[in-house]
Parts: structure tokens; C-alpha cells; sequence
């Protein structure tokens, strides 16, 4: 009876120790899941961002603002607006705003990786070199027309569009690029540029439903196909200084200028007339040429070939006569006093002309310079 007590006493202990072993090693894994729990509430990510803060992607709406530069960069703004409609909201805000504050750094570099994303397919869409600079992050809350708390993401894209004399095409970057809803594209440029238009139609791809004034916009749901968005601008004004011209009809002055240049032109060629009829037939008009021999005979003569009158050219025949006319070369802004065009109708016609080789476009300071392209 001994020997049975003994084996029962100690087959009782064994289980009471394997019993108290496995509750501890519960406990210990129930310890460590909470401790993970609460690290993650804490700190997701290791960035003390908890549960309840919302992330940027959960804005209520999202306005990806890009101002493309004269020299083809663009400073990018991607504004997260938060909708605070409630206490509870109002709180979650506060949260994100302290958790961007304590911890600028990972977010930026979250926005930077995003991004880069993006620009890797932009350089692979346009065989150009981009970089990302001056990244940064800021927080605010407006109260007008309803309490908004903003989280702005900034930063400078550089080679963002193609640049070409007067003349940018910008967008083919963000080639692919998903709009989501409640998301915002927005296009804007200098003032001195607008939207190119040829025959009527507006080179903006995707078309807007409404035409542009200073900026074009994109909303989402959409999925941008290749090469797309596009949009093509060309310079209006070169001067800088001078009040950009207007689409209406030239004001009094410029009327009065081209009149007394036609009663000159007028005048001119009368005079012309009455010294050819008195001369002995040797006399030639203003800037011919002719060139003798050592006998003293004339061997060539070169005039200004007649042609037909201005009003029966095409804007660029007349852009090309007055080109000969001054020797094969004239600044932009003349042809615009010259011919009495707007200033965005002379750029078109420039445009055009460079793009079919028949006339060279270089800068001169701030101006553009027409020239007739040199012989080979």
C-alpha cells in the first residue's frame, strides 16, 4: 500500500507541475501579443502613428496642384484635405497633425519613395532624366466655407515637361498615372503662355470639358492611357515689360502707325515710278544691286521679284515675304507690329513654321529672333 501511495503522490505532482508549466507558457505568449498589439497601436511601422489616425490616402479629398515652369520643371502640391464634420473627426485630425509634426522626417520620405514610383515611369515614358527635390511637409486647418484640416506634401520635379524655344509640352510624365475618387489633377503655367490651338482644337489630352483659362483639370475616376495627360503651350509675349496684347482688334494707335506706313509705302513707290520714267532706263529702285566688269558692263542686277498683293497669302507667306524683305532675318514682336496680329496668333504661325523647317527660331536676351534657314 506503500508503494501505491508513493506512485499516486507522485504521479499527482507530475501533473500539477506540467499544469502550472503550460499556464505560464500561455501567459507568456498572451504576453507577448499584447505587447505586439500594443506596439503596433503605439508605433505602426515604428512611427508612433496610432490605429485611430488616419492615414494621408484617407483624406476625403486629395488636389495634386502641377505649375510647369518656364524652364520645364514643375513645383508639385499635393494637398490631403480632411473633412473635420464631427468631434470624432476633429479628433483623428489632431492625431495625424501631431504625428506629422513628431515624426516630418518618415513622412517625407514616405511621399519622396510614393512619388519616385511615379517618376520612374515618367522617365521611362519620356527618355528623359528627373529627379525629386525639396520634399516637404506642412499642416493647417481653415475654417471657411467648413473646418478643413490640410496636409500639403511640396516638392520641385525637375524635367517635368519638354521644353522647345516658345513652346512646352508637359504631362506625358505622369504617363498611366490612376486618378482615384475624390482626386484632383490640376495643369497651370506663366502667364505669358497659353494652351496651343490648331484649326480650332485645343491640344489638351484628355479635352476638358470646359476650355482652359490659366489652368486645366482632371478628375478622378480615371486610368490616363499612354502618353497621356498632354498638353501643348506656346509663348504669347517675348518683351516682359510691354501689357500682354489681347484678342481684340489693335486699339487707335497701331491703326494710325500701319496707315502712315501704307502712305509711305504709297509715296515710295510713286516716287519709284517718276524717277524710272526720267531716268535713261539705268536707274533701279531702292536696294538693287549691280555688279560690273572691269569693261564697266553690267553683269547681273538683282531686284525684289513682284508678287501678288497680302491679302492673297497665307499667314505664313506672309511671315516668309517679310522675312526676305528684311534680309532674311526680324524679330518676333516686329512681325507682330509688321503685320498687326496678336501677339498669340503670331506665335501660333511661328510655331507652325518652325515645326515644317522653313524658318530658324533662336533667343536673343529675352526675345525670339525669326531667321530663314541657311543653305547647306
Amino acid at each position: 500500500m506503500e508503494v501505491r501511495g508513493l506512485r499516486a503522490l507522485l504521479c499527482v505532482l507530475v501533473v500539477v507541475a506540467c499544469s502550472i508549466a503550460f499556464v505560464s507558457a500561455s501567459a507568456g505568449v498572451a504576453a507577448d501579443v499584447g505587447t505586439q498589439r500594443a506596439a503596433l497601436q503605439e508605433a505602426p511601422d515604428g512611427q508612433g502613428e496610432t490605429n485611430e489616425t488616419p492615414r494621408l490616402g484617407e483624406a476625403d479629398q486629395t488636389y495634386i496642384d502641377v505649375y510647369i515652369t518656364e524652364n520645364g520643371s514643375a513645383r508639385v502640391t499635393v494637398d490631403y484635405q480632411f473633412y473635420l464634420s464631427d468631434e470624432n473627426r476633429s479628433a483623428e485630425w489632431e492625431s495625424l497633425r501631431a504625428n506629422i509634426s513628431n515624426n516630418t522626417d518618415w513622412y517625407v520620405a514616405e511621399e519622396r519613395r510614393s512619388w519616385n514610383e511615379t517618376l520612374s515611369k515618367g522617365e521611362n515614358a519620356t527618355d528623359r532624366e528627373m529627379s525629386l527635390s525639396n520634399v516637404s511637409i506642412t499642416t493647417e486647418t481653415t475654417s471657411r466655407p467648413e473646418e478643413i484640416g490640410h496636409a500639403r506634401v511640396s516638392f520641385v520635379w525637375s524635367h517635368f515637361a519638354r521644353v522647345q524655344v516658345n513652346r512646352i509640352e508637359a504631362g506625358t510624365a505622369l504617363s498611366g498615372f490612376t486618378l482615384t475618387d475624390g482626386t484632383t489633377l490640376q495643369f497651370r503655367w506663366p502667364d505669358e503662355y497659353a494652351v496651343y490651338e490648331s484649326e480650332g482644337e485645343l491640344a489638351v489630352e484628355p479635352s476638358p470639358e470646359d476650355p482652359p483659362d490659366g489652368s486645366v483639370s482632371w478628375d478622378g475616376e480615371q486610368n490616363f492611357p499612354d502618353d497621356e495627360p498632354r498638353i501643348v503651350l506656346i509663348q504669347n509675349s517675348d518683351t516682359g515689360t510691354e501689357e500682354p496684347q489681347s484678342g481684340e482688334e489693335p486699339s487707335m494707335p497701331w491703326a494710325i502707325v500701319t496707315l502712315a506706313l501704307a502712305l509711305l509705302a504709297t509715296v515710295g513707290v510713286a516716287g519709284w515710278l517718276i524717277g524710272r520714267n526720267r531716268s535713261s532706263g539705268e536707274a533701279t529702285a531702292d536696294g538693287d544691286e549691280t555688279v560690273q566688269r572691269a569693261d564697266g558692263a553690267a553683269v547681273s542686277e538683282r531686284t525684289v521679284p513682284d508678287g501678288p498683293p497680302p491679302e492673297l497669302l497665307s499667314n505664313e507667306e506672309r511671315v516668309l515675304r517679310l522675312l526676305e524683305e528684311r534680309g532674311g532675318r526680324v524679330k518676333q514682336q516686329e512681325v507682330v507690329s509688321e503685320l498687326d496680329w496678336t501677339e498669340a496668333k503670331t506665335s501660333q504661325v511661328v510655331g507652325d513654321l518652325r515645326e515644317s523647317d522653313e524658318i530658324e527660331v533662336f533667343r536673343i536676351g529675352r526675345e525670339n529672333v525669326l531667321a530663314l534657314p541657311e543653305d547647306e
